[in-house]
């Protein structure tokens, strides 16, 4: 009788073949399968965000936006907002003087969507003050990917390893795909069917052929998109402040948990202290530009940190997080996050 164990693996390597014969033949995508922790994952979802920052002269949050149509008085002027393109109107009369106050109100009560798609009617401006409040509170969120929309529909294929279940489904919305990904669970292994057709910043239609060919159209879009660098942040100066510990590693397979307990304190000399309890070791950092990259290099002796050791390229950063991959014949990816 065939072994259950090896009749389920079986059904798995078959299932996920069939989804990645596409994407495998035209990029040699080795990760063509993702799950719920994937880094791609996140980065779609937030792809896939409420785009939130083209209302920041009105709301000055990029967590959330105001739901049109609504009106702002502007220098004693009423402005109709029934869509993004009379963000411009509140520019051109802030612009059209330098003498007067230049100070947008609005004209309560409006509805405020969040960059989830929730949405919350504020109904005057002393709500509205207190969830600008809140937001503030948590300045290095990883917001809205920005310089990136998929022309939908897509399809993605799903493996449900919980009751070997194998399904698709057809996504045809920015909200679709968002929630579709918020409710992935640990069990759901997913697979985009490719080509995907996306648009850049630069208002470029670009194929996209395979999940290695989307991070890198992300990557792209984070470093380029002027709606992605409101804040000019430094990235010496952020990792040689405070602790950081390590959320996420995957070196072939996911070995975030060797370094739980771990915490990372990065020194201006090029030191890096790793303490776990009582025990510590002191290894060595760099930082450099290599073909307009941020590179991380990492050195430690020990057998479990060594394998921290590569010249990590930067693919993201805050004042709180750190993330950084290595691209060779897989990707590689290594998180910092602030303790």
């Amino acid at each position: 009788m065939f072994p259950l164990k090896k009749y389920l693996s079986l059904v798995v390597f078959l299932f996920l073949l069939s989804c990645q014969s596409e994407m495998d033949e035209q990029g040699n995508n080795t990760q063509g399968t993702i799950t719920n922790s994937s880094p791609l994952t996140s980065y779609l979802q937030r792809v896939a965000m409420v785009q939130t920052v083209k209302d920041n002269v009105i709301d000055g949050s990029t967590y959330c936006t105001i739901k049109p149509p609504y009106t702002v008085t502007v220098n004693n002027a009423q402005i109709a907002i029934n869509s993004a393109a009379d963000y411009q109107k509140v520019i051109d009369n802030i612009n059209a003087s330098n003498s007067d106050s230049d100070i947008v109100k609005i004209n309560f009560p409006v509805t405020m969507v969040y960059y989830n798609y929730i949405e919350k009617n504020i109904p005057n401006e002393a709500d509205f003050n207190s969830l600008i409040d809140y937001w503030n509170q948590y300045p290095d969120l990883l917001s809205k990917i920005n310089g990136l929309n998929i022309n939908y529909p897509i399809t993605i294929n799903i493996y449900n390893s919980a009751n070997q279940a194998a399904s698709s489904t057809t996504i045809i919305s920015d909200q679709a795909f968002f929630n579709f990904i918020k409710n992935l669970n640990a069990s759901q292994y997913i697979s985009l069917k490719y080509p995907i057709s996306i648009v850049d910043y630069n208002n470029q239609t670009k194929t996209i052929s395979n999940n290695a060919d989307f991070e890198n159209a992300i990557k792209y879009a984070i470093d380029y998109c002027p709606e992605n660098n409101i804040i000019t942040l430094d990235f010496v100066g952020a990792i040689t402040k405070g602790s950081w510990g390590i959320p996420y590693f995957f070196s072939d397979s996911e070995k975030t948990s060797s370094y739980s307990g771990y915490s990372f304190v990065f020194k201006s000399d090029k030191s890096v202290v790793a303490t776990k309890g009582s025990t510590s070791e002191t290894g060595q950092w760099d930082s450099s530009v290599q073909n307009n990259v941020r590179e991380l290099k990492l050195t430690f002796s020990s057998d479990l940190l060594s394998k921290l050791n590569n010249n990590w390229k930067l693919f993201e950063f805050n004042n709180s997080q750190v993330r950084l991959r290595d691209v060779s014949n897989t990707t590689n990816y290594l998180y910092f996050e602030k303790k």
